[in-house]
């Protein structure tokens, strides 16, 4: 039976966003699923101490996030508001996991800040991003108030820390795990081998 993958992100990681484009093939060539697990970048930082990268690592990221566009076929930019606070997309992509679309919300939430460079941090880019991936995007808002949304948010950020989780994407085969977009060859063939 094919093994699953758990794969921590934060939606206002421009490599998370990389990463997530390319998990759908990975499904089909290994026919395993990705659980999605959204964290809290910044509560990942702050009970790590890593820091905010500086300019010169903004300046080679914005260059590196490029070349992985250009090699995925993905549209990207840097948002104007960059960095934003991503924590009620995050939490209607919980919201959207409790009804089995956890995979739309995120990749419309990924597209919305990322490929159009829209403010992820206003309600109004989530809630239109949402509605135009089919979902309730008004419903989804709502339920980013519900204390059991939150909750299983900070469930979800803590057991990155306690997998040991450092930054995102994070990739989890089992209990090997995989950091980092350029990682995503060696899930793949930890999945085909694992089989």
């Amino acid at each position: 039976m094919p093994k699953d993958f758990d794969f921590f992100y934060d939606l206002g990681s421009p490599y998370s966003y990389l990463a997530s484009t390319q998990l759908a093939g990975i499904e089909q060539r290994t026919g395993s699923r990705a659980r999605l697990l959204p964290i809290t970048l910044g509560g990942l930082r702050k009970a790590t101490g890593h820091q905010i990268p500086s300019q010169q690592q903004l300046k080679y990221m914005s260059e590196d996030i490029a070349r992985w566009a250009a090699e995925y076929g993905v549209k990207m930019q840097i948002p104007k508001a960059f960095p934003a606070s991503t924590i009620q997309g995050l939490r209607a992509c919980v919201a959207a996991e409790r009804e089995g679309k956890g995979a739309q919300a995120m990749r419309a939430l990924f597209r919305v800040y990322w490929a159009d460079g829209e403010d992820i941090s206003a309600a109004a880019a989530i809630e239109r991003a949402l509605t135009q991936a089919g979902l309730n995007g008004k419903a989804l808002l709502v339920a980013t108030a519900d204390q059991e949304v939150k909750d299983a948010l900070r469930r979800n950020t803590d057991l990155a820390l306690s997998r040991g989780v450092f930054g995102v994407p994070t990739v989890f085969v089992g209990e090997r795990s995989f950091w980092g977009n350029d990682r995503l060859r060696f899930v793949e063939a930890e999945l085909r081998r694992q089989q």
